[in-house]
């Protein structure tokens, strides 16, 4: 398997002074961002000229010739930051060629621009990893030797890095060319099916179903939060003060602990799908057509519109995206196929399992009824139908001795 690269997260531990060096180097980052995309559109504005990404490196040169606190940065550390920002301009172009919200570039506050990166290992940053590559120490140019910890599930070759500002502190983000690989030691086939009132449903076989609850994140921390974001309201109606500070501090951490949350059982419950099944049936989902606003326009405004906002914040709390690209990706790791069906061609939730007959359902209506007068969840019956498609695979691409000695059996 030829090597492919992977991102392994550590968590820093800078001393007060290589904090406050950091905090340094990240303000010149977003300054020299900033000037960058003024100077887009000025001379967009002033001459009709556009500035590309290596006119902008030259600028770079003269730069850190002229200005000592740039002369003291590493220099492909500054073109990565300009790269971010020639990638910003090729969304928006691209968004605007495909008539979608283009989103023009905006300028960085202190609290938007995440971090620096770095291009290559040993130029500008040096990580030493720890015993197979748990914790570590980092080297950073003009900041210093700090504690990593973290560990890399598949070590491999450092290609580059980004350094981090989040609400928890700072953060070593590695890009690592590796070869991964995961034990699979199931041949089942599961057909799978994501939802909100249960977040998985898995189907073995007729009547044979695993569901996996949805632990509601969001609900659970809702209250807290919006306690934490009424205190913030009201510390920013004066002056910037401490205690804003704190209260954004607050939120912030909350935020990102209900993050690594659903992260946390995005990987756990993909890590055991691919481990115990060589081949997974499961929609194709649009995510951004399901969370799509219900309020319509002034001339036409839309139905439900609180009851649709409240069900795309339980679907997003699921992270289905997250999810199914975290399948994705670890299923080729493990040597298990995924196959992603269309969801209009095959209508799964709308599908008997049984006789093939297709009804339409509405969302209210949370159960299906057998031709024999059985009754099963939906999302059960719509799991037993990807089972049955992932039935149909096996067997189209059984080889044809082994699909006679089935036969006979």
């Amino acid at each position: 398997m030829a090597p492919v690269h992977r991102r392994v997260t550590y968590k820093l531990y800078p001393s007060p002074g290589q904090a406050s060096a950091m905090e340094r180097v990240c303000d010149l980052h977003r300054a020299l961002y900033n000037a960058a995309l003024e100077e887009r559109i000025e001379a967009y504005r002033k001459a009709g000229k556009s500035i590309g990404f290596a006119d902008q490196c030259q600028s770079v040169t003269v730069i850190r010739r002229d200005d000592l606190a740039y002369r003291g940065l590493n220099a492909q550390s500054l073109q990565v930051t300009l790269k971010r920002l020639d990638r910003a301009f090729q969304s928006f172009f691209r968004r605007v060629t495909a008539g979608q919200t283009p989103g023009f570039p905006r300028f960085k506050g202190r609290d938007r621009l995440p971090g620096f990166g770095f291009k290559h290992h040993g130029d500008g940053f040096r990580f030493t990893p720890g015993k197979g590559w748990k914790h570590g120490t980092l080297r950073l140019s003009g900041v210093g030797e700090m504690s990593a910890r973290g560990e890399a599930r598949t070590p491999g070759e450092v290609v580059c890095a980004d350094i981090q500002r989040k609400a928890d502190g700072w953060h070593l983000c590695l890009v690592v060319a590796c070869g991964p690989h995961r034990e699979r030691t199931g041949d089942a086939i599961a057909g799978l099916d994501w939802g909100v009132e249960t977040y998985a449903t898995i189907c073995h076989g007729p009547f044979q179903f695993e569901e996996i609850e949805n632990d509601r994140f969001l609900a659970a921390e809702q209250n807290s939060l919006k306690a934490e974001q009424r205190v913030l309201s009201r510390a920013l109606r004066g002056k910037r003060s401490k205690r804003a500070a704190k209260a954004r501090k607050l939120l912030a951490h909350r935020s990102r602990r209900l993050a690594n949350r659903r992260k946390d059982r995005t990987h756990q419950v993909t890590a055991r799908l691919v481990r115990d099944h060589a081949l997974i049936v499961t929609e194709d989902l649009t995510i951004t057509n399901m969370t799509a606003s219900a309020k319509g326009t002034v001339a036409e405004p839309g139905t439900r519109v609180n009851q649709k906002a409240g069900l795309n914040r339980a679907i997003l709390d699921t992270a289905p995206g997250g999810f199914l690209s975290n399948l994705r990706i670890k299923a080729e790791e493990a040597g298990c196929r995924v196959v992603f069906i269309d969801p209009r061609k095959h209508k799964p939730s709308q599908t008997c399992p049984v006789s093939g007959e297709v009804r339409k359902k509405g969302l209210s209506e949370r159960t299906h009824t057998l031709p024999d007068g059985r009754v099963i969840n939906r999302d059960q019956a719509s799991a037993w139908v990807m089972w049955n498609i992932g039935q149909e695979l096996a067997v189209a691409e059984m080889p044809e001795t082994a699909l006679r000695a089935a036969q006979a059996a």
